[in-house]
């Protein structure tokens, strides 16, 4: 029968707690959701009719039913149900609830289910539920890879942990029915698939099995024909009672919850010197390297429109993608998002019951790409990005609302695959040649691409945008002066009608601010004249425009970082320059991105302050650092990512861009050199009147932001550039 209903737009709210030993981390703390009941209304503004909400035991009763505290749920589930949002409760979420419990402790079924029963008395119009969110994944971490609490590392203890969830939920499920028997379960799991060489077929049929595991014991399908029967009997020390306990008390699930990541389809290949160290492993026959496709497969997999399709026919339950999300630039975050809405749309024309796609993280996730192992600080926007003071909507959100509202998106970087597709640079090892499946549903490119226009061809700006733009697979036009002269109206205008492009950055200007002060009347016709004309064309075409400003647009007098609505008052000519260059693009193009930045170093060119000074110093040379002038120094490479981000975000306005910290000519030098291990017994530290410079500096001028802090600390950026320094063919960090 065809699926005549629309495909829903489904949001989620990353809010796993997990326990690292002692440590307990809770994702709602950290991205701020926790204490912004407004967040509500941001959620409504997407569109979101359905959303995956935490109703979370260890947060709610981390000491027992009795001293439960329901303030935090009762006002955000009351206010959800004001607006009209329909909620799927989760109650674990890759936890092992409250300290007096865990996943191998016999009591936590039981007091899931007693906490289960609480919830639906106190809310009994709720109507989905998600009691634990992903039991197989979260027993792989916890007991089988030792990631998280209780950190087993062995078959039996896997068995258990997997099969605790799996009771809690039936359990939980009829504590709930008891109270509201319209209740509806949503069972969650990542959905995935494994491909392998010949050699390790058998692995990877294993692996196949297993993914349905924790589905496969909720539908009461684990009898002695199931393929897992002996492995779970003999390997995992199973009790054949045990394990038909749910085929007596079978759960299944009102709908399939599939999750889905870049990471979950996986091959196998016992060559493991073609693949970095951290993906090798082994199962004790073979040694092999388990990686992900999409890093090592030179075509690409079925993806899942095909994981749907298997998935209709084993179960024939009503799916929903639960969770879609990937950790990449905003391009490819709306690409990955894009593909997974259409390979669900292709699933339901095909005949399977896909009813909604979940946008994940809603909010952003915080060190996923260490397993919540630590609080390392990274962090990963989705619809909104919390990084400032309020969330602020991404490119994402405005995708949620086209989908939802039937319009195909069209912004320019559909145009390209995402980076799981190109070719450049996604391998990890030698590409394997073997196509698994003839079904791959690749997106449709839409047509001729519009690029970016990048001004300052010759400049080391210009070359980065024009080197992460190929990278990022966005089309870019990297143009000179012969080419595109900014401050000529005429040129601009040229330019503008023949390459027709979406976006326009400004990487081209007068940068010696020595030299400038004897040469104002270039200086200002490279950086106030040509940006304005560069404006005023822009806004005229309805094109976006990026352009840059300077730190040296403020007097120093300030002893804290400045921020965007800082009063400027520059020293120099090349300050003036670039402080009337805001006012007049910000006149002409009022959606204009103007971005103040600082102390340029990056690994593609040698005349930036750190590669000169490490230079210096490797050969033996004295190298003379001021150390009475603080700045914030930007890496490029972030720098020019997170441009990108904003455009493509459709941010406006003065944004300041630079790598958190405040530093001394003299600590910066100092902090790269320790970093390099290079020798700084001839670091001179001087003032900076010894430096002979013509124009007047800022003592201080250190930059922070009032809108949003983009960019990592000024150490993890230091030691980016060293590591890549040092091995000139590594691949920037994506």
């Amino acid at each position: 029968m065809a699926v005549t209903r629309s495909l829903e737009v489904w949001g989620g709210v990353e809010c796993t707690i997990n326990r690292v030993r002692e440590h307990y981390y809770s994702q709602i703390d950290r991205s701020g959701h926790a204490a912004r009941m407004s967040d509500l209304d941001l959620i409504a503004a997407l569109g979101v009719r359905t959303l995956r909400y935490p109703v979370l035991w260890e947060r709610t009763a981390p000491s027992g039913l009795e001293h439960a505290d329901w303030s935090w749920t009762d006002a955000r589930l009351a206010a959800l149900r004001e607006l009209g949002i329909s909620i799927i409760a989760g109650l674990v979420h890759h936890g092992s609830g409250p300290r007096h419990t865990s996943l191998l402790d016999r009591g936590f079924a039981p007091g899931l289910a007693a906490y289960a029963r609480a919830v639906a008395e106190r809310y009994p119009w709720l109507d989905h539920y998600t009691p634990v969110n992903e039991p197989l994944t979260t027993a792989r971490f916890s007991a089988l890879y030792g990631v998280w609490y209780p950190h087993a590392r062995d078959a039996r203890s896997f068995k258990d942990a997997l099969l605790n969830q799996c009771r809690a939920t039936v359990l939980s499920m009829r504590e709930i029915r008891h109270v509201n028997p319209a209740a509806r379960l949503v069972q969650t799991d990542d959905l995935g698939k494994t491909y392998s060489t010949p050699l390790l077929a058998y692995q990877a049929d294993f692996q196949n099995a297993l993914r349905w595991l924790a589905w496969d014991l909720l539908c009461g399908r684990v009898t002695s024909r199931h393929r897992l029967w002996q492995w779970l009997i003999a390997d995992c020390a199973a009790t054949e009672r045990e394990l038909m306990w749910f085929v007596e008390n079978a759960c299944p699930p009102d709908v399939m919850g599939a999750n889905h990541y870049i990471t979950s389809e996986r091959y196998l290949d016992e060559n493991v010197a073609h693949y970095p160290e951290p993906y090798r492993g082994g199962n004790g026959v073979h040694r092999y390297a388990d990686i992900e496709t999409a890093r090592c497969l030179a075509h690409p997999t079925g993806g899942l429109h095909a994981l749907l399709g298997e998935a209709w026919v084993r179960y024939g339950i009503p799916i929903a993608v639960t969770e879609a999300h990937i950790d990449a630039t905003r391009d490819d975050q709306l690409r990955w998002l894009f593909e997974i809405w259409r390979a669900a749309q292709k699933a339901r024309e095909a005949g399977a019951d896909v009813r909604a796609v979940t946008f994940w993280a809603l909010f952003g996730s915080y060190d996923w790409n260490c397993l919540l192992q630590e609080c390392r600080g990274y962090y990963e926007p989705g619809a909104y990005d919390v990084r400032g003071r309020a969330p602020r909507p991404t490119a994402v959100a405005k995708l949620m609302r086209e989908l939802k509202n039937g319009a195909k998106p069209r912004h320019p970087v559909f145009a390209t695959h995402g980076w799981w597709v190109r070719n450049a640079k996604r391998h990890f090892c030698p590409p394997v040649l073997k196509r698994f499946t003839t079904e791959a549903l690749l997106p449709e490119p839409q047509g001729d691409t519009a690029p970016v226009l990048i001004c300052g061809g010759t400049g080391t700006l210009g070359n980065a945008f024009a080197r992460l733009c190929a990278e990022r697979g966005l089309a870019y036009r990297l143009l000179c002066r012969a080419d595109l002269d900014i401050a000529d109206a005429s040129s601009v205008e040229r330019a503008l009608d023949r390459h027709e492009p979406w976006a326009v950055i400004n990487a081209a200007g007068y940068v010696r601010v020595d030299d400038a002060e004897r040469d104002v009347e270039r200086c200002f016709r490279e950086n106030t004249h040509g940006p304005a004309e560069l404006a005023a064309a822009c806004a005229r075409h309805g094109v976006r425009l990026v352009t840059f400003s300077t730190d040296l647009v403020f007097d120093g007098d300030r002893h804290e970082p400045y921020v965007e609505t800082d009063r400027v008052a520059p020293l120099n000519v090349y300050g003036r320059s670039k402080a009337e260059a805001e006012v007049r693009v910000l006149d002409r193009h009022p959606d204009a991105l103007v971005v103040r930045t600082s102390a340029f170093f990056g690994p593609w060119d040698q005349y930036n302050y750190i590669t000169v000074l490490l230079r210096t110093l490797r050969a033996g040379g004295e190298f003379h650092a001021a150390s009475d002038m603080a700045v914030s120094p930007t890496y490029v490479p972030d720098l020019v990512h997170a441009c990108l981000d904003l455009l493509i975000d459709d941010e406006r306005g003065i944004w300041h861009l630079a790598n958190g910290g405040v530093v001394t000519w003299a600590d910066l030098a100092l902090r790269a050199s320790m970093l390099a291990n290079v020798d700084a017994t001839r670091l001179r530290c001087c003032a900076s009147q010894a430096l002979g410079f013509t124009a007047r500096r800022p003592a201080f001028s250190a930059l922070t932001s009032a809108r949003s802090s983009l960019l990592p600390a000024l150490d993890d950026a230091l030691t980016r550039y060293i590591a890549h320094t040092a091995a000139p063919h590594a691949q920037s960090r994506r």
